[in-house]
């Protein structure tokens, strides 16, 4: 056998390629980013690439056969008939015939069909027959579960899809592209309409619109840029988003990565607006040249994922020592080397768990589509694991903790007295921006007096923006009033606005900004945030009209006008939620970029106990050692950027903790991506949802708790069999060994241990949904693949004490003493040997006394009850010659009761006894 084929097989145990693969996307730039895998690209590519930025406008749409105004649908599906959808082919799932090969071709199957091929050589067709029933049961079995479990996620995956908004010509416009006036002059009618679409409907020549936040769905060419700043650290590595430009600054670059006016499908936007033409999609992308070059795509092992390969490694190499021995010992004492071959071949088969990846993928697939009735979208299916394991939640403030509705509660002046001169500058900035509207301009927005006396639409113009950004934490728009002079208005966080004001209004008056006026204000705002209140501040500036284009260098000098004041009320179910959180071992942390006044309150009503305070300020002076500590000791942080977010949940998962964090923001990106579960909601932004694991699609926060217990529920189930197939497997082979050195013929032939070990199989299918007790639910489950070992050689020779007891049985009582009276022998073991097994299931479920105190869920007591009944039946009834069984006495049926009592007895006890010294999970 070949050990780099197991390796690699075990390696991949617990990877559900076929599910994982539609969610691949970001652990593909992870790879790219992480291991500095060859940015080598088509040469074709890279000259379109190329040509697209250095081509001019009018040019590059003509090209793409598209127009400023986007294309129509016509055109659309034309295109798209010709290049597909845009889906990078590596994420397509698998034709069915490919996914069946798959399914097949494990070293297990491998090797029972190189058992059936000798079987069939040496014409012992009915051992090739049954081997042959084995393998295509286990294949189909596992064909039929993944792609049950593929379905599942599609359907899931479908709710939750990314779109870009593009620019759409109407189709009436293709049959009447011009009209004409009374005179016979041409005139062009402007169809040209916004719409959201998926990103997979995308094609060359659509034009899209970006605003902070978006993904970029395809390779595109920019024809407008505003203050545009663009993430492609997973391409590039640079750790600083870059600014992207309209046009082309160094017409002799050749590297598209370093093209200014082109932006790379998977990246994202992190501030500014801008439009573009698609000129690349799916495949024909930079992300997709590079995604057909990486054949290895998932993410890191999780902490479940490395303890299952240590225990699958462990019983690889047990099967590499006890394999040879059982071959040599049944050799040289039988003298029939190819039957002690078989055997030997059978015995590693039974050690191998090979049902492992079908439980593993069945039992995540059905926590899945139960947290789905509780509208919670699972994107990745080892994140229910880490759901279970989590003992540290952070969480951002805004639209998790609080409500996704802010209302607006206070529009004052600098003295805190009611303005309505400050609603009215603050509703003309949000009105005229263009980038990402966020919750506090939809409240603004809401007042609907204001813009019918503003009369938005006839007094005032546009005449540019400034987007916002994290880094200055405002953004601005220049309005003209009647084209008589410019008006620069800016909103933002108080310190932000604060830096660029000389000087402040109060009445008419307007006066210099002093160190005591400075003071004044800073109370004022402290007493708004006192009460809850989130605080924008307003400022603005007159200038004359003598330029149209405006930058963040002319945001200065301004005079504050005053604040608007936003009531942002928690979510009902923010309290109860933290409780229960709180109840089963999680503990949390909040994590906003808001300040430390106002978290403070919702904190308090929250029923979050505080644990002192740290500031992004601080975090900034603190050291690795210093930070390791604060987020230890301390449960709020205020004032965040995103790159402190992420160090936070960075340095948590370094100090042991299993980590998730919720947010819905384009500054919860960072940390939703480091975390081991990153939780979203179906209204976050593009990224935000790209990069979580899971996506909640209602606000309360109580599905929360579901999933932990899910979580945990999946955790205790897997772990069941892995439990049982070492323990059971172990104490098998202890037993082989034994009757091999003291019997002069097989304890049992190969075809008889791969029926039970097929039947035992079967039964095992129905664990995924087996009940699991209560206290396994009440504190996070950690993996120590350490406890595995030592429950295996603990309770494995268990099962062996009965065998040599039935070994004992058939040889004195029954006097199964000779080869000739090898089959009823191999009978007589293999109905207690199938019945042990199958029980195992029962008691090692749990640690409480099975039956009585813990009772299985009916489908698994359903399958033990069947597959018992088929282990007796098969010696008994009339297909026994066919798996050289033969019928037993009635007398064996007297003692059968009593060894399996004596069995559920003995292990019953030694579960106290390891439960009082180790713990039971």
């Amino acid at each position: 056998m070949n050990l780099t084929i197991l390796k690699e097989f075990f390696a991949g145990f617990l990877r559900t390629r076929h599910i994982a693969r539609h969610f691949r996307r970001l652990a593909l730039l992870d790879t790219l980013a992480q291991t500095g895998v060859s940015r080598e690209v088509p040469a074709t590519l890279t000259k379109t690439l190329v040509a697209a930025a250095t081509r001019n406008t009018e040019a590059l749409l003509k090209q793409l056969d598209s127009h400023s105004d986007g294309l129509s649908e016509t055109q659309v599906q034309t295109i798209r008939e010709r290049v597909g959808l845009n889906e990078v082919e590596h994420e397509k799932p698998l034709p069915w015939w490919m996914h069946l090969w798959h399914c097949y071709r494990n070293p297990f199957n491998l090797l029972l069909t190189l058992l059936a091929a000798i079987s069939y050589l040496t014409e012992d067709m009915k051992a090739a027959l049954v081997i042959g029933t084995m393998v295509v049961l286990s294949t189909l079995l596992r064909f039929w579960q993944e792609a049950k479990s593929n379905k599942a996620a599609d359907a899931l995956k479908a709710m939750v899809s990314n779109t870009a908004t593009v620019i759409r010509r109407d189709l009436s416009e293709d049959a009447a592209p011009e009209a004409e006036n009374f005179f016979g002059v041409h005139l062009h009618v402007k169809l040209a309409q916004r719409v959201e679409l998926p990103i997979k409907l995308l094609v060359p020549g659509d034009v899209i619109v970006l605003s902070a936040g978006d993904m970029i769905p395809a390779d595109c060419r920019l024809l407008t840029a505003k203050e545009l700043f663009v993430s492609q650290a997973a391409m590039t590595g640079e750790s600083m988003p870059v600014e992207k430009f309209a046009e082309q600054r160094d017409a002799s670059a050749i590297n598209p990565l370093e093209l200014d006016n082109i932006l790379f499908m998977g990246t994202n936007v992190v501030s500014g607006s801008a439009t573009a033409v698609i000129v690349g999609t799916g495949n024909a992308t930079y992300f997709g040249a590079l995604a057909s070059r990486v054949t290895a795509t998932d993410r890191a092992p999780t902490s479940f994922q490395s303890g299952v390969n240590k225990v699958s490694w462990l019983l690889i190499r047990f099967m590499f020592v006890m394999s040879p021995l059982v071959l040599f010992i049944n050799g040289f004492t039988k003298g029939d080397w190819m039957e002690a071959l078989l055997f030997a071949l059978s015995i590693a088969v039974g050690l191998t768990p090979e049902m492992l990846p079908m439980i593993v993928t069945s039992t995540l697939a059905k926590g899945a589509v139960f947290l789905s009735r509780k509208k919670v979208i699972v994107k990745r299916l080892d994140a229910i694991q880490n759901f279970g394991a989590m003992d540290m939640l952070c969480t951002d403030k805004t639209g998790t903790l609080t409500q996704d509705k802010i209302f607006l509660a206070r529009h004052v002046d600098v003295w805190g007295e009611d303005s309505d001169d400050v609603l009215e500058m603050a509703y003309l900035n949000s009105y005229y921006q263009t980038g990402l509207k966020n919750l506090l301009d939809v409240a603004v927005l809401e007042h609907a007096e204001v813009h019918r006396e503003l009369e938005v639409a006839t007094a005032f113009r546009k005449v540019d923006e400034i987007p916002f950004d994290f880094t200055r934490r405002r953004m601005s728009v220049v309005v003209a009033e009647h084209d008589a002079h410019h008006l620069v208005i800016t909103k933002g966080a108080v310190e932000e606005i604060l830096s660029v004001c000389t000087q402040v209004r109060h009445g008419e008056a307007v006066e210099a900004l002093t160190p005591e006026l400075l003071a004044r204000i800073r109370n004022v705002t402290a007493d708004l945030n006192e009460e809850g209140l989130r605080v924008v501040a307003v400022a603005a500036k007159e200038l004359p009209p003598t330029q149209e284009a405006y930058g963040v260098a002319d945001e200065r000098e301004l005079v504050l006008i005053g604040y608007v004041a936003f009531l942002d009320p928690p979510k009902e179910s923010t309290a109860p939620a933290l409780k229960a959180l709180a109840e089963h071992g999680v503990a949390v942390k909040v994590l906003t970029g808001d300040n430390e006044l106002v978290t403070a309150k919702i904190c308090r009503e929250v029923g979050l106990e505080q644990r002192g305070v740290v500031l992004g300020s601080d975090i900034e002076r603190m050291g690795d050692a210093e930070l390791a500590r604060a987020v230890e000791e301390n449960n709020v942080f205020a004032k965040l950027t995103p790159s402190h977010k992420e160090r936070i949940v960075r340095f948590l998962k370094a100090n042991g903790h299993v980590v998730g964090f919720m947010g819905d923001g384009i500054n919860d990106a960072p940390a939703l991506r480091t975390a081991d579960i990153g939780i979203s909601v179906d209204t976050a932004v593009d990224i935000a949802k790209e990069a979580a694991d899971v996506i909640l699609l209602e606000k309360s926060l109580m599905v929360l708790e579901e999933g932990v217990l899910e979580g945990r529920r999946t955790f205790a189930n897997m772990l069941k069999y892995i439990k049982m197939t070492a323990s059971s497997n172990f104490g098998n082979v202890f037993s082989v060994l034994v009757a091999s050195a003291f019997i002069p013929f097989l304890p049992m032939l190969p075809m008889h241990l791969l029926v039970q070990n097929l039947l035992y199989d079967i039964s095992q299918i129905a664990i995924p949904f087996d009940n699991v007790d209560d206290e396994l639910l009440r504190q996070p489950q950690h993996w120590q693949p350490g406890d595995i070992g030592r429950f295996m050689v603990f309770f494995g020779p268990i099962s062996s004490v009965f065998d040599i007891t039935t070994f004992a049985m058939m040889w004195f009582v029954f006097g199964a003493q000779s080869p000739e009276q090898q089959t009823l022998f191999q009978s007589g073991w293999f109905i207690v040997g199938l019945l042990t097994q199958t029980l195992i299931v029962h008691m090692i479920r749990t640690s409480k006394l099975p039956f009585i105190q813990s009772r299985a869920a009916t489908p698994l007591m359903v399958m033990t009850a069947v597959i018992m009944a088929v282990g007796i039946f098969l010696p008994m009834g009339p297909l026994a010659h066919y798996f050289k069984l033969q019928a037993l006495p009635p007398l064996y049926f007297a003692f059968l009761p009593p060894i399996l009592l004596a069995y559920m007895g003995l292990t019953q006890a030694m579960k106290g006894i390891y439960s009082r010294r180790w713990g039971w999970q």
